[in-house]
């Protein structure tokens, strides 16, 4: 009889060998793959997940639906249409009309008025400023944490302002697009975010 078949059976099993030996390289490279992605991703390495959080912890937007409005007329204010409830309405408020800011007005007035001399004029103005933010609180509190920081920027903006800036409505529009660009720069660089949309003026007297 041959020897032949006796050659073959142990080229046979290395064989399999070789080929087992690969099927388990292959399971441990993608099983450490796979450990390594789950942990990159856990610990924020990968993906959005850091900045989720830092976007959690910032201002939110507040909806037209939850603005803070104060009471009118204190307790008697739903009894100033002489029934209340039982108006056309229903006691309900009714929107005018499909106009109107997406999001809630959140006022803050800044306390004391500003007193500045105006460029190249022997005149004075003092002003009283609020700003508005469709944000919630944390833009307040932010212009309440970094108040002096606030301010020299707005007194700074009011000197760079010549006279007769301040004596026309378009001037005064141009003078509050620039004081809340001031405001802006001064927050985003102590907070890293700004949020204020306007400046009104409360009062305005030049002298």
């Amino acid at each position: 009889m041959s020897d032949k078949p006796d050659d073959d059976t142990p080229k046979k099993k290395k064989g399999k060998k070789k080929i087992l030996v690969m099927g388990l390289g292959v399971l441990v490279l993608l099983g450490g793959g796979v450990g390594a992605g789950v942990y990159a991703g856990s610990s924020g390495l990968i993906g959005h997940h850091g900045a989720a959080k830092e976007e959690d912890n910032g201002p939110k937007l507040v909806p037209k639906a939850e603005q803070k409005r104060p009471k009118a007329g204190g307790e008697g204010g739903e009894g100033g249409h002489g029934g209340g409830e039982s108006s056309a309405s229903g006691g309900k408020h009714v929107p005018s009309g499909g106009g109107g800011d997406r999001y809630a007005s959140n006022y803050y007035t800044m306390d004391p008025s500003f007193t500045s001399n105006l460029k190249d004029s022997v005149h004075i103005a003092q002003v009283g400023l609020a700003i508005s933010t469709p944000f919630d609180d944390t833009v307040i509190e932010n212009l309440k944490t970094n108040d002096i920081a606030v301010r020299s920027a707005v007194l700074m903006t009011l000197g760079d302002t010549p006279e007769e800036q301040i004596f026309t409505s378009e001037g005064k529009q141009q003078l509050q697009v620039r004081l809340a660009k001031a405001i802006n720069a001064v927050l985003e660089q102590k907070e890293g975010f700004g949020g204020v949309s306007n400046v009104y003026f409360t009062s305005f007297v030049v002298q």
